[in-house]
């Protein structure tokens, strides 16, 4: 049985995020050290088949959580629409239907501040683009149990508010540029190698 991944990275974005998001998924190394957990505001009413699409893209596992979901290195999870997605602590997703978060469900909030229960210093979590204040909370929450918090820089994010929030009530999270943030995924490998070695 493949154990739980030990190391685990967020992504949390809204409006304006999802292209970022796809460079990100794209720059992948082949192998990776932890897994990656995506939460993007969608819509319940549309189908969307995003997971779908980028494993057959991407060629590696892209999954859209169902609950008891178990969590491994190397896999990129997506919270599906309409549910909010928390991290338990035998390492598996659950899913939620209570109500909106921010007016988000998923919210991200909800999946930071569970995950950073679980992981600990062992979480690190990115805040992209988007129009309302989802994700704030949820840093603060990560950062306060020992994780590592960034920010897109709200000047090259397509809508600012989210990150311009984040960043007024998360004094120590990291400001990255789109760029920083391509980078930081395309040498994940590195950490990789440096564990194996």
């Amino acid at each position: 049985m493949t154990p739980s991944a030990q190391k685990i990275i967020l992504i949390g974005g809204s409006a304006g995020s999802y292209n970022l998001i796809l460079d990100i998924l794209h720059v992948l190394p082949r192998k990776i050290s932890s897994a990656i957990c995506v939460v993007i505001h969608r819509n319940p009413n549309f189908d969307t088949q995003i997971e779908a699409s980028l494993s057959r893209r991407l060629e590696r596992n892209v999954i859209s959580v169902v609950d008891k979901t178990e969590i491994h290195n190397n896999n990129i999870y997506f919270a599906p629409p309409g549910y909010h997605l928390l991290i338990e602590p035998d390492m598996t997703f659950s899913l939620d239907s209570s109500e909106p978060v921010n007016y988000s469900r998923p919210s991200i909030d909800v999946l930071f501040e569970t995950t950073a229960e679980i992981y600990g210093k062992n979480c690190m979590a990115f805040l992209l683009s988007g129009a309302n204040t989802d994700g704030g909370k949820g840093l603060m929450s990560i950062d306060a149990n020992g994780g590592k918090i960034f920010v897109q820089d709200p000047e090259e994010a397509a809508i600012d508010t989210m990150p311009k929030y984040a960043l007024e009530i998360n004094p120590n999270a990291k400001i990255l540029s789109k760029a920083a943030i391509i980078d930081f995924f395309r040498n994940l490998d590195q950490s990789y190698r440096n564990e194996k070695h």
